[in-house]
């Protein structure tokens, strides 16, 4: 890839770009996060679109997940420059992530992409939730570290 057809890495997707103006979606650091007045939050975080298929995958039924929630739910974008201290914030593992907030506070998030129908069975769980600090990271399945006593070869065995 020449360096005239690399992607932006600090922008959104086009598409997501498109659909934020369509819709008049507001793009949040933390602070306009935290200074936000609505009362519950659908917060969209696409991570990087450029190696992720799924983040324009979710970009494109955010409006149709909006329609769904009739109104209930403002839908906000987080900054690009914004999404690992998010990430960390909220404490989710992959992107793209959709978090709900109520009040500010976390309700639940939605990794990756998902069927329509489990959008429309998981969404209305979350919503219904008690605020509550978000889970701590997961390792994921199979991850191993070395271990902590190891220290390379570096000659022959005496």
């Amino acid at each position: 890839m020449d360096i005239e057809t690399a992607p932006d890495r600090t922008a959104h997707s086009p598409l997501l770009a498109r659909v934020m103006a369509d819709n008049a979606y507001q793009i949040v650091d933390e602070a306009a996060l935290d200074a936000a007045e609505a009362p519950l939050v659908m917060l969209l975080l696409a991570g990087d679109w450029w190696r992720l298929a799924e983040s324009d995958d979710v970009a494109a039924i955010l409006p149709e997940l909006d329609k769904a929630m009739g109104g209930h739910v403002a839908v906000m974008v987080g900054a690009r420059a914004a999404e690992r201290a998010l990430q960390k914030r909220f404490r989710f593992n992959a992107f793209p992530a959709l978090v709900f907030l109520r009040n500010g506070e976390w309700l639940g998030t939605l990794e990756g992409i998902r069927d329509w129908a489990d959008y429309m069975r998981e969404i209305p769980q979350i919503l219904t939730r008690e605020p509550g600090a978000p889970p701590p990271f997961r390792i994921p399945a199979g991850w191993q570290s070395a271990p902590a006593n190891t220290a390379p070869q570096t000659g022959d065995a005496q």
